[in-house]
């Protein structure tokens, strides 16, 4: 467990991306104990207007301006935070193949420059943490068909069988897969399998070496899917729940992607927060690696019955529609989370949902 029992206050904490659907709950559980310095480009994709900033709290201090300009993060340095929390990222698994450029720029480019300015300006901070993906581990590992005993990481899966509805990854030998096994960081060999879980790999790679090299403490919380109330209604590219909610509101019938069969863990946002904010409180000099889920493994098809039984919309329609770069399947273990920040997590699915969606209605009725 972690160690927090210091009492000297206020201590500085950076929050890259700090206007976001994370950030924001992270200010809110800092706010009272820290002196804050959010930094945010203001992405149209996420942010439609400029109501979070209006939002702030006066005590926050507000960059506008994106990560990979070297100005803004020399004024990141200038504050001298004890604690950076580097948000800031592209997130879109789809986008990220017609703008892979602009996740690199982002991902890759905008956390080196972070680093370079703490550096150059000798202000290493006691603590770097970065929410990292789930999206790393590509199809991730799964047992073998022929013998549960025996696992294999499953292979990219090919377009051309997608489109034929041959939804399952097959093993490094064309081996057939039987069930899917949790992220582990302990365990589970990063293999990306699109342009953005590439990008959030080498982001990895460049602060594990950075920190290592500089003596910097650091905490990678692997996210699985996040959803909840604040994630942007307008973004295509991201927030699968949000989409589906918008859809059930409306009154039609959710499109569920794959058969319905595609497996993934949704974590609450503000399970998410807690658990970023734990690692920010951190005090101790031990890096750490770990998966941030629910720890629950939900075919979507049953997830997007639950949205529509809520919203009091028709049943899902179950689809051979299908995103190039997706995974079929993907869910936590979160023992080490649990073990290294007392993660636990509290909200339920249901209770979940329902809070989407009253955020989602309240959002398009604007």
């Amino acid at each position: 467990m972690i160690d927090t029992g210091h009492s000297e206050s206020p201590r500085r904490v950076v929050l890259t991306g700090g206007l976001g659907f994370i950030g924001t709950k992270m200010v809110d559980r800092l706010i009272d104990s820290h002196e804050i310095f959010v930094v945010d480009n203001l992405h149209p994709q996420v942010h439609q207007d400029r109501r979070r900033v209006d939002e702030l709290p006066e005590r926050v201090t507000f960059l506008e301006g994106d990560v990979a300009d070297p100005s803004n993060m020399q004024a990141v340095a200038a504050f001298r935070p004890h604690v950076v929390v580097h948000l800031a990222a592209e997130t879109g698994t789809g986008q990220s193949l017609l703008q892979s450029r602009r996740h690199a720029e982002v991902n890759v480019t905008g956390t080196a420059t972070l680093l370079d300015a703490l550096a150059g300006a000798d202000a290493l901070p006691e603590r770097l943490v970065i929410p990292s993906s789930r999206a790393i581990y590509g199809e991730g590992v799964w047992t073998l068909a022929s013998d549960e005993n025996v696992s294999a990481h499953g292979l990219p899966r090919d377009p051309t069988r997608l489109a034929n509805g041959e939804w399952l990854p097959t093993g490094p030998d064309g081996e057939e897969l039987g069930s899917p096994l949790p992220n582990n960081a302990a365990r589970s060999e990063p293999r990306p399998a699109n342009v953005y879980a590439a990008t959030k790999l080498a982001q990895e790679n460049v602060a594990r070496a950075w920190c290592i090299g500089l003596g910097v403490p650091l905490s990678l919380l692997r996210l699985q899917n996040v959803y909840g109330a604040g994630q942007a209604t307008g973004n295509p590219y991201t927030g699968v729940l949000t989409f589906m909610a918008k859809q059930a509101l409306a009154g039609e019938q959710i499109n569920v992607y794959e058969g319905g069969g595609i497996i993934r863990d949704f974590v609450n946002v503000a399970d998410v927060a807690d658990a970023l904010t734990q690692a920010a409180l951190d005090r101790t000099q031990d890096s750490l690696t770990v998966d941030i889920g629910s720890g629950d493994a939900k075919p979507l098809e049953e997830v997007a019955r639950l949205l529509s039984e809520l919203a009091g919309a028709p049943e899902p329609r179950l689809s051979n529609d299908f995103r190039a770069g997706d995974v079929r399947a993907a869910y936590a273990d979160i023992d080490a989370a649990g073990h290294a920040l007392g993660f636990s997590p509290k909200v339920g699915l249901r209770d979940g949902l329902r809070e989407l969606l009253s955020w989602v209605g309240s959002e398009v009725s604007k």
